[in-house]
């Protein structure tokens, strides 16, 4: 298995799998690169699709009518992504698939993964594993989303695509990205992060914002349902 196949899958739900019988659900997968900025998938599809996240950053997002967008997900590698297309009847995909940076998958056959489920508990489980942590991180965005102020949104995000450079932790987002993901326009992000930088807690620099003070965002994040 190649190396970098190797270190997503022991990242992955898949990684308890015993080797024969992860071989046996890898047979006909095939690495798929995604340029930056790419979308792959779209809302409506209906086709269905089992991929694993190698490397590079992927977003999952929802569309409003008046064309503002919403991140539910990022992946990073080790992301499964497509297992409900698998064993929804009438399956419609409701989000875009983005490749943020460049990106690389592997793409598994959907056939070979349904029979593997159906012949193998230990795949089942896999799959019921990676289904449940998705279902409890939905319940968690909905409030998350629905409650928090642009503001908190903010902070949730730049935290979720905060990775180290150096001695720091840098999110490597414009500003108009940063605002389609938390769904809203992107004079309001720059207000809320002109905020930010002004009490210590951010640096913004080109598509780029270094996160100074960690702390002091995570206290950001949290949203109060009384308020």
């Amino acid at each position: 298995m190649d190396p970098d196949v190797q270190s997503a899958v022991s990242r992955s739900h898949l990684r308890e799998l015993p080797a024969d019988v992860l071989d046996d659900l890898l047979i006909g997968a095939t690495r798929v690169k995604i340029p930056a900025a790419s979308v792959f998938h779209r809302e409506g599809e209906r086709a269905p699709s089992l991929e694993l996240v190698v490397a590079g950053l992927v977003r999952v997002y929802v569309t409003a009518p008046d064309g503002r967008t919403m991140t539910v997900r990022y992946c990073r590698p080790g992301a499964l992504l497509g297992i409900a297309s698998l064993f929804t009847p009438g399956f419609t995909l409701p989000a875009t698939v983005q490749a943020l940076v460049h990106a690389e998958l592997l793409a598994l056959s959907p056939a070979v993964a349904r029979r593997a489920a159906a012949q193998d508990i230990r795949v089942t489980r896999a799959f019921l594993r990676e289904q449940s942590v998705r279902a409890m991180s939905f319940l968690y965005e909905v409030p998350g989303s629905a409650f928090a102020t642009v503001r908190q949104r903010v902070a949730r995000h730049l935290l979720d695509l905060a990775s180290e450079s150096g001695q720091q932790l840098v999110a490597r987002v414009s500003q108009q990205q940063l605002a389609e993901a938390v769904g809203t326009v992107r004079e309001v992000v720059v207000r809320v992060l002109r905020d930010l930088r002004t009490a210590g807690i951010v640096r913004t620099e080109r598509d780029r914002i270094v996160i100074v003070d960690p702390g002091r965002l995570i206290a950001q994040q949290g949203w109060n349902p009384s308020s």
